[in-house]
Order: structure tokens, then C-alpha cells, then sequence
């Protein structure tokens, strides 16, 4: 797929496809498109729309063909931000946080990923159900804030505060350890108990500003009902 990431800080994913190409995304996220785009919505079946209630996703997901000839089509995030691309190959996986899905080929599956260890899911801030994507073909997921990549090698950890954590590799390990130093540390420092513990080999992205942080920052400007 032929495509062009622009704007800031609303971006926005310009897709360009061939005659009979499909590309499917998350309901809402089509912005514009050429009038040769034809739309089809689709569940996936009833264990791919449970899944899709567990992390945070529309039930119902939009699949766009190109009829007649190339066409155009642009997708856009819900909340200040980066548009992550991935090319998947076969073998692949990316597990990333609830709610991420923009937009892919109609080749990339998304299934659910529970953490299993109890302690990543319920304290490390990301959720104990993640999203995870597999197949091949282009993926396109949601940034909050500002997004940075790392790549670990076999054995490296990077700690990650609460909700940092975009998307993962899936031959990164996810954990939770705790804050060092004492209960003041804690109880006033303002990064918590925990912090998310990421151990590679696998690339991971970080995002600056998660939207329930965001969400925090902006209350104190909204206006209350009398």
C-alpha cells in the first residue's frame, strides 16, 4: 500500500490504492476519500466482536475497496497525536494498548492479548487485555502525544511510567516493578507504586502525553455546570 503520513498534531494517513484493493479501519476514522471508494461494515464474527468489547473497540469495522479504477482514502486520530506504521510479514506480532486501531490492510488480523501475569495486567497501567496484530500487510495504530522507538536487545529492560506504553513487539516481555526507594517515594512522588517493566529483544513505542493524562491535564479548563 501506497501511503503518506502528514499534519500535526492531528495527523492524518493518505492511502492510495490500486484498482480492487481493500484497506479496513476503525469506525469513525475515514476523514475523506474518492468517490470510487465503495464501503462495506463488517463484525468479523461474534468472537472477533467480544473481543473487540474487551479492548475498547467499535463492535463494527469498515472495509473501503477502490471499484474502477486507483482511489484514495484518508484517516485521521481521535486525539492529539502520531499515526504509527507498521508493515507486518508473516510471523509477526504487535501487541499494543486498548483502542489503538486506526487502519490496515484487510491481510492484518487483530485479536485480543491477555497479559499473563496478573501483575503486568492489573499494575503496570497498560491493562490486563491488549490488542494484538498478526498476518501480513500494513498496520496503522494511534499515538498519544508524542511517540519515541526503542529497539532492545535480548536481556535489556527499559521501566516505563503508568500508561507510556503504546505497542510492543511480541517478543518483548511485559512485567511490573515496583517504585524504588521508600513508601514516601510513593505516596508523594507522583509516579506511583509501579512502573511497567519491558524486557527485550523487540522494538517498543513510548507515547509522551496517554489520553487519560490528557484528560487530566485539560479539567481544570472546563468549564462546570452551575
Amino acid at each position: 500500500m501506497n501511503y503518506e503520513i502528514k499534519g500535526e498534531p492531528f495527523p492524518v494517513v493518505v492511502c492510495n490504492l490500486e484498482a480492487n484493493q481493500s484497506v479496513k479501519c476503525q469506525k469513525g476514522a475515514m476523514a475523506w476519500m474518492s468517490p470510487n471508494m465503495d464501503m462495506k461494515t463488517q463484525s468479523g464474527g461474534l468472537g472477533k466482536m467480544f473481543g473487540k468489547a474487551l479492548t475498547g473497540e467499535s463492535l463494527f469495522e469498515n472495509v473501503y475497496t477502490a471499484e474502477g479504477g486507483n482511489g484514495m482514502i484518508a484517516f485521521t486520530t481521535g486525539v492529539p497525536g502520531k499515526i504509527l506504521a507498521v508493515e507486518l510479514k508473516d510471523g509477526d506480532t504487535i501487541i499494543a494498548q486498548k483502542r489503538s486501531f486506526l487502519a490496515s490492510d484487510t491481510t492484518v488480523e487483530m485479536a485480543t492479548a491477555v497479559q499473563k501475569k496478573l501483575g503486568a495486567g492489573f499494575l503496570g497501567g497498560e491493562g490486563f487485555i491488549m490488542q494484538k496484530f498478526s498476518g501480513h500487510g500494513q498496520l496503522f495504530l494511534e499515538i498519544d502525544g508524542s511517540m519515541i522507538e526503542y529497539t532492545l536487545e535480548a536481556g535489556q529492560v527499559m521501566l516505563v511510567d503508568t500508561g507510556s506504553l503504546a505497542a510492543m513487539e511480541g517478543t518483548v516481555q511485559m512485567d511490573v516493578e515496583s517504585v524504588k526507594g521508600g513508601l514516601g517515594n510513593k505516596l508523594v512522588g507522583g509516579e506511583g507504586f509501579f512502573n511497567t517493566k519491558l524486557t527485550g529483544p523487540g522494538k517498543i513505542w513510548l507515547q509522551t502525553m496517554p489520553v487519560s493524562q490528557l484528560a487530566e491535564a485539560i479539567k481544570p479548563f472546563i468549564p462546570t455546570g452551575r
